[in-house]
């Protein structure tokens, strides 16, 4: 359940003993005057304060409409890759890479899989420095704002739930780094809501320390906890592009810290081409997913949450189904994937999303491979190019395989495990993604 933003209520200092006067019988009418102007001081003071120091809701929401601008797919955290020192009574600083830009934000906090609240003590946001995530976590520190909760510094997550800050007046430019950072109070050291495969360093600092500069001498971690996406406001042609995907849209094989997986490419393709500038992407990759199983919920079980329900989304490319492949023995199973493939194009087009297909890449030299897991990857890419069913194809096979073998990717693309690509495999296949596609 994810609990909407409301806009800042009066701050209760507005409504204490200074502002309250007691008419005397015989100067009722000064006092009533001087009564009402320390109010309005009073309130006017407040005002300033919270406009200053905090994000309140955005002066403007006439026109225009919320996009997620990043996010990542929330899972319960692997014990592996649960937090290297304790989240509880510490803040951690997260660095994420937006892909549209907006003056005013909210951010998305979950607590989806923990089985206990989670306590935020305080969140704030800021620009990341040059550093930033590659370095000790440094933040323009002029940048630097606080986030509310129905208008309060705090808030507590209920287990199994999902929160958005208030709207926040903050000039976000697209393409670029946004720290959230996060002092917390109380809660679980081992069932916590995470996405994994980051390939980005957070920090964690046993201190209150949400506006400090750096965080030197932090624990570091390539992992997300918590945050699960950045949503700005935006004009109505403005739109997004949802990668349902595993481990090779979440990126596995691109640099840690440097925002090159496929879907980053695309973003910044999409933001440099006049016609589409205005349209972000959001990555919904998990690592070892699967259409019907694998780690994380299965693409099946999320595909309403992290699809149909990202704010507008108006495309959806589905890269998926190899870890199906790799791991199954069913001979039903090509069958059984195309059925699925077919749901999911069915139910983006009944919420006005344009769906894309994309073919499965090679996985010959992995473990993956058999002579009936080709086959059933040939079906399905068969399927994918020649199907009515999805509004295009995006065959990334054809861009990333030897073209000599089929069955092998092509060695310039391959990370040496022989199923994910390196930053230059990545970026071949976002290259080869038509932006017409997403003409307005």
């Amino acid at each position: 359940m994810i609990h909407g933003p409301r806009l800042c209520r009066r701050p209760a200092a507005a409504l204490s003993s200074s502002t309250i006067c007691s008419l005397g019988p015989q100067s009722a009418t000064c006092n009533l005057f001087f009564c009402d102007l320390r109010f309005a001081v009073s309130v006017l003071v407040c005002i300033f304060v919270i406009l200053t120091f905090c994000c309140t809701g955005p002066a403007l929401a006439a026109e225009g409409h919320w996009v997620t601008t990043w996010g990542c797919g929330p899972q319960l955290t692997e014990p592996n890759n649960l937090p290297p020192a304790p989240l509880a009574n510490s803040t951690l600083r997260q660095f994420v890479h937006v892909t549209l830009g907006g003056k005013h934000l909210r951010v998305r906090f979950s607590n989806a899989y923990g089985t206990n609240a989670v306590a935020i003590n305080s969140a704030h946001i800021a620009m990341s420095t040059g550093a930033g995530s590659a370095g000790t976590g440094e933040i323009n520190i002029s940048t630097d704002k606080a986030l509310t909760f129905h208008g309060a510094p705090s808030v507590n997550i209920p287990r199994g739930e999902t929160i958005l800050s208030d709207p926040c007046d903050f000039d976000l430019p697209a393409l670029t780094n946004l720290a959230v950072s996060i002092y917390f109070g109380n809660m679980s050291t081992t069932t916590i809501n995470g996405h994994p495969g980051s390939r980005t360093t957070s920090f964690i600092l046993a201190t209150n320390a949400v506006s400090a500069s750096n965080l030197a001498g932090a624990a570091k971690t390539a992992h997300w906890y918590i945050v699960t996406g950045v949503e700005v406001l935006a004009d109505n042609s403005s739109k997004g592009v949802v990668t349902l995907g595993d481990s090779i849209t979440d990126g596995r094989g691109s640099t840690t810290d440097g925002n090159d997986r496929w879907p980053d490419n695309l973003a910044r393709r999409l933001a440099t081409n006049a016609p589409t500038s205005g349209i972000a992407v959001v990555n919904m990759g998990i690592g070892g997913n699967g259409i019907f199983g694998g780690l994380g919920p299965a693409a099946q079980a999320r595909f309403d949450r992290d699809v149909l329900n990202q704010n507008g989304g108006r495309w959806l490319i589905v890269f998926e189904g190899v870890n199906d492949i790799g791991g199954g023995g069913s001979p039903t199973l090509a069958t059984n994937l195309i059925n699925a493939y077919t749901q999911f194009a069915n139910k983006a087009h009944a919420r006005n999303l344009r769906a894309y297909g994309a073919t499965i890449t090679p996985f010959g030299g992995n473990s993956y491979y058999t002579t009936a897991h080709e086959a059933a990857r040939q079906t399905v890419n068969a399927w994918f190019r020649t199907n009515k069913v999805y509004d295009a194809l995006i065959d990334f096979d054809a861009v990333v395989r030897n073209p000599v073998t089929l069955t092998n990717l092509l060695s310039a693309y391959d990370t040496g495990d022989h199923l994910h690509l390196n930053p230059a495999g990545y970026q071949a296949m976002a290259n080869a993604i038509d932006l017409n596609l997403f003409a307005p």
